[in-house]
């Protein structure tokens, strides 16, 4: 497979579960003929930055890949400001794009699919970005690749030009906010979207993913989804910056046939059972349950 989209990858100061995603990511077939860009964030204070130097002792020793670029930030950005102008960096010399954090185990075809869908959905402006993560969702649907109304963030692909098409300062949100049919619409990717964007809004959240899932609303596009995960987080316990909690919804059936070629559907609409049952993992129920579990620890 020729021209693949480099591979980005953002880390902070967990070197377990970073190596752990390093070491998955070797394993991927398309490793070998693979560019990696990997954004070290600075730390936030001087216990942090033990663990920092530790993370960037390890990344500037990564091997396996086709080429290792690692850029350093002098001052602490963010997981948000970390992804938007990284991103956006890499965007200045490439039209496509392969997205992970450093808590993300992925299958050994992972690159493949991002990469054949890069190519597949190119031509189609409406496909917004492509997800290595799937819940299991509906076990009954034949589908082996399914489109919904919203985006992902743990693992996941899209091009200069759908990036490019952001307004990361949500300059329209006054007049969202009060428009009752917008907000049921969007709802529809989540019962938690419309909470986190009033947080993003209110200066309570810094989010990069919550202003690209509006985006992708705005405009009204979808994102290719596996049935079967090709990432794992592992991310979830005390020492995470953005995934505590219980972690129990959001275990996968994980890949584990690693087909490299892919039968993508033939026609960009969302799939109505899958998206049901998306909504019910993303409903007010589902996400009390997941409360509960926390604090219960299970």
């Amino acid at each position: 497979m020729t021209h693949l989209a480099p591979i980005v990858l953002f880390c902070y100061k967990r070197l377990d579960t970073l190596i752990q995603t390093v070491e998955a990511l070797k394993k991927n077939f398309l490793a070998p003929d693979s560019e990696l860009y990997v954004f070290s964030d600075a730390a936030k204070n001087d216990v942090d930055k033990i663990e920092v130097d530790k993370v960037r002792s390890y990344v500037n020793a990564i091997e396996g890949f086709k080429s290792l670029t690692v850029y350093e930030a002098t001052e602490n950005m963010g997981l948000a400001n970390s992804i938007i102008q990284g991103v956006s960096k890499i965007f200045l010399d490439h039209e496509k794009i392969v997205v992970l954090e450093d808590d993300l185990v992925t299958s050994a075809n992972f690159l493949n699919f991002m990469n054949e869908g890069l190519i597949r959905f190119n031509e189609s402006p409406s496909v917004f970005s492509i997800s290595g993560y799937s819940f299991n969702l509906n076990k009954n649907n034949q589908s082996e690749f399914y489109f919904l109304n919203r985006g992902w963030s743990w693992g996941w692909s899209t091009w200069k030009n759908r990036w490019e098409r952001v307004d990361w300062n949500m300059s329209d949100y006054e007049r969202f906010s009060v428009d009752r049919e917008s907000k049921r619409l969007f709802a529809k990717g989540g019962s938690d979207l419309n909470q986190m964007l009033k947080k993003q809004m209110n200066g309570d959240l810094d989010s990069w993913a919550i202003r690209w899932f509006y985006a992708q609303f705005k405009e009204k596009g979808l994102t290719l989804y596996p049935k079967t995960s090709k990432i794992r987080n592992v991310g979830f316990g005390m020492n995470a910056t953005h995934t505590r909690g219980s972690s129990k919804r959001y275990i996968p059936i994980f890949e584990a046939q690693n087909d490299v070629h892919f039968e993508f559907p033939r026609i960009t609409q969302i799939d109505t059972e899958m998206q049901k049952s998306f909504q019910k993992k993303m409903g007010y129920i589902a996400r009390i349950r997941s409360k509960i579990e926390t604090i219960l620890g299970l």
